[in-house]
């Protein structure tokens, strides 16, 4: 988008900004007033309050290079004299001297032309252009001739300025004023009665001038006159008035003018000599006259803006010193020579943000010191910026945005201001404004991430860094300054700073407590980035938390009962050929992924090369066939270790006796009771102590139970055989692939009541590599009746059918 700044700068009043120019205000003031004389109420004039005065910027405003007389004071709203004022000095012999300045208003522009009238106080007496002067006058001279003499000047007017001549009493002459056509004042000397150069030579005169001020002030001109025997023509110029161009800035020593004048003496007395009469010191420093020739040259630098019109009076005197005057009036031509002058008047800088739009921002005035088409100024902008000049009131511009600013994009501005004039060639200068944009906190602290992650190990310790979450905020200083926190909420119903902190000035987060896999393995909390500006904004992110589990948990058996806990025997048929199934080992791990991953392992057995176990599934096989040299009892110790670093493990005894049935084992009884010895330790001293009140009825137990095992094989032996759900860790699944509890094996079983121990027969199993032969287990009958319920009940044969995970 371009942004076209030009507007054209005539100085006049545009009338699209008539509406913001107002009345003149009119002041008068005494010249050579001390610096803060109060001149008038700018405030009760405008009708404007203090507050309001000062608010808007109120100030007076002169153009380039002109001093500044007058201010306004703030805190009184009085207009003030700020430097000392000569009305001579500004108006010079100007019967009326008005000062003009402008009185500015910001916000909106405002501008009111303020005339100032200086009036004048007598403080400059009249003075002639030489303190004395030489008259020669011939003794024929008739009554009532006239002699020129140069009037009294005095720069005060009015009242102030020469009133009154008096001549001091002589014998001779009296003085009268007189005017020439072009307005010229002079004065002359009349001889009043005639001379005789045989009684007087030389006269001796006093003329005084007087003005009319209070105090009354004077100057006074010696006149010496002699008398000579004859001499009776003045010089005659050729012209009365003469009139030069000049354009400024003419080279030193230039022709000006010729002037001429004629005597018709002849001699000495027809000799005429040229002198600069009454002329004012400005023109007497740039201008000099060739006495003899009466050419006038350039003597000085010669500016149109200083002056475009200078009089001086030229003397033409013969060799007697009777003398006449003309007037030369040098007008100065304007060249453009002046580049335009850019001031800035004012600068809101910085500007904010958030500036709606149409914003002024500053304000521009642009000077050419040159006149008529010199003096016109066309002002533009480069392109490509938010902003453009608006003409306002005479020669100011106003600096107004274009579209809302965003510092985070651009954050400073260097507008170029371009004013080139219509003279020609043309002239051009150029203003560089800097231009700084004010922050607003219009942006809210954004994360580099939509959500962050972090992976920590359990049972970590307090204050572990778990991750870093940034967020970054363009606003500047305070208002991109960003501040961490949690959020308020709940993990497994406790608060979440319970849980975890965050550094406020970092980011970091890290953790309160030591976290336990199996307890919980995610949660979620969230973390608000704000900032700290007026109001301050915000945003929030989702931080997920994710618990790595650790091998901390050693693999749980759960078939058979671990060593200590349970007597464990399986009974292996003599007929089992290689690869028979023969028992399984059943573990689970609390931990997860490769630290539940379980292998299992034959450490310790009594013959190592007739069974085997499957290093996933736990399952206990044959690697051969049976045979007759084998020894009938078994004992394997499986050690169940998991996939961790490091990894753990535990182990478990499992007895195995090769005999096709129990009866053929005599000594399994007293193998059973041994390992049961080792349990009920306390129970057998108890029975020692009172083994001769109890003998009689062991006897009679003990005959019973030999009775019914003549009437039916026994089929079970102490140990656990069926694995009910209850014995599983809750949360506990098989997932196929660890190596837990990977197959299903569905048994028929058949139970027998009324005797010592209870016969658990495995007929049928649903598994095609399980044993083709009857498996019997024993376990005490009090462990059937918690499983089973009461066994004194009718020797009748009841069946199950079980089922193994």
């Amino acid at each position: 988008m371009e942004y076209k700044g030009l507007g054209l700068c005539v100085f006049s009043f545009v009338l699209s900004a008539l509406n913001h120019v107002h009345g003149d205000l009119d002041y008068t003031v005494l010249e050579e007033m001390k610096g803060g004389s109060v001149i008038g109420n700018i405030a009760k004039d405008l009708g404007l309050t203090l507050d309001v005065l000062s608010a808007r910027k109120a100030r007076i405003e002169t153009e380039e290079n002109e001093r500044r007389y007058c201010d306004v004071n703030l805190r009184s709203g009085e207009l003030i004299v700020s430097e000392r004022i000569d009305r001579e000095e500004q108006c010079g012999e100007k019967p009326s001297c008005v000062l003009k300045f402008e009185l500015l208003l910001e916000s909106p522009l405002e501008l009111h032309r303020v005339s100032l009238q200086i009036q004048d106080i007598n403080d400059n007496a009249p003075s002639f252009p030489t303190d004395r002067i030489k008259l020669e006058i011939r003794e024929s001279a008739d009554k009532g001739a006239r002699y020129r003499v140069d009037a009294a000047h005095d720069e005060d007017t009015g009242q102030n300025g020469v009133q009154t001549y008096t001549l001091k009493r002589n014998d001779h002459f009296l003085f009268n004023i007189q005017t020439s056509s072009d307005g010229t004042k002079f004065g002359e000397l009349v001889l009043e009665k005639e001379l005789d150069r045989e009684e007087q030579k030389e006269i001796k005169l006093l003329l005084s001038a007087l003005d009319g001020g209070s105090p009354q002030r004077s100057g006074t001109l010696a006149i010496d006159v002699t008398v000579l025997d004859d001499n009776d023509n003045a010089p005659v110029f050729s012209q009365a008035v003469y009139e030069a161009s000049l354009p400024e800035n003419t080279a030193i020593r230039t022709p000006v003018i010729t002037v001429s004048a004629s005597d018709a003496d002849e001699g000495v007395n027809g000799e005429v000599t040229y002198g600069l009469g009454r002329v004012s010191e400005k023109s007497r420093k740039l201008f000099s006259l060739d006495r003899q020739t009466g050419e006038i040259f350039v003597a000085d630098d010669i500016d149109f803006e200083e002056g475009s019109k200078y009089e001086i009076i030229v003397q033409a005197k013969d060799g007697f010193g009777i003398s006449s005057d003309a007037k030369l009036i040098v007008r100065i031509t304007d060249v453009n020579d002046n580049s335009p002058v850019i001031a800035l008047k004012s600068l809101s800088n910085p500007v904010p943000e958030n500036a709606s739009p149409g914003t002024e921002v500053g304000i521009i005035n642009v000077q050419d010191r040159d006149s008529e088409k010199n003096r016109k100024v066309r002002c533009s902008l480069q392109q490509h910026v938010p902003f453009k000049l608006i003409p306002s009131i005479k020669n100011y511009y106003s600096l107004v945005t274009t579209e809302k600013l965003d510092r985070e994009l651009v954050s400073e501005y260097n507008i170029t201001i371009t004013a080139i004039d219509e003279g020609s060639p043309p002239l051009s200068s150029v203003k560089v404004v800097h231009i700084s944009v004010a922050d607003v906190n219009d942006n809210p602290p954004v994360f580099e991430e939509q959500s962050y992650s972090s992976y920590v190990p359990e049972n970590n310790k307090p204050g572990h860094s778990l991750c870093s979450i940034k967020a970054h905020d363009p606003d500047w200083k305070q208002n991109g300054t960003v501040i961490y926190s949690l959020l308020p909420g709940e993990v497994n119903g406790a608060p979440v700073s319970s849980y975890l902190s965050v550094n406020g000035d970092t980011g970091m987060i890290h953790s309160v407590r030591s976290f336990d896999y199996e307890q919980f393995r995610s949660f979620k909390v969230y973390v608000m980035a704000r900032d700290n500006g007026s109001p301050p904004l915000s945003s929030n992110v989702t931080v997920s938390v994710f618990i790595t589990d650790a091998n901390d948990n050693t693999p749980q058996i759960l078939y058979p009962a671990p060593e200590g806990n349970s007597f464990m025997t399986e009974l292996v048929p003599k007929a089992a050929q290689g690869g028979s199934l023969v028992s399984k080992v059943i573990a689970v791990d609390g931990d997860s992924g490769q630290n539940a991953w379980l292998s299992y392992q034959i450490i310790k057995s009594t013959d190592p090369g007739l069974f085997k176990i499957d290093l996933h599934s736990g399952e206990i096989r044959t690697q051969r066939d049976i045979s007759d040299s084998d020894n009938m009892k078994q004992n394997i110790v499986v050690s169940v270790k998991d996939n961790g670093q490091p990894s753990l493990s535990a182990t478990c005894s499992m007895f195995l006796l090769i005999s096709d049935n129990l009866a053929e084992v005599p000594e399994l009884k007293d193998m059973a009771y041994e390992d049961s010895s080792s349990k009920l330790t306390s129970y057998l001293i108890i029975a020692l102590v009172s083994v001769s009140t109890f003998f009689l009825t062991f006897i009679i137990i003990i005959l019973g139970l030999r009775f019914c095992r003549r009437r039916k094989p026994r089929l079970l032996f102490d140990g656990a055989v069926a694995i009910p759900s209850s014995y599983l860790p809750p949360n506990y699944a098989d997932v196929d692939g660890t190596g837990t509890l990977r197959s299903a094996y569905n048994y028929d079983a058949y139970l027998t009541t009324g005797s010592r121990t209870s016969d658990f027969k495995f007929v049928t199993p649903y598994n095609d590599n399980t044993l083709p032969a009857d498996q019997t287990l024993r376990k005490n009958p009090t462990d059937f009746e918690e499983v089973f319920g009461d066994l004194d009940v009718s020797p009748e044969v009841r069946q199950f059918h079980c089922t193994n995970f």
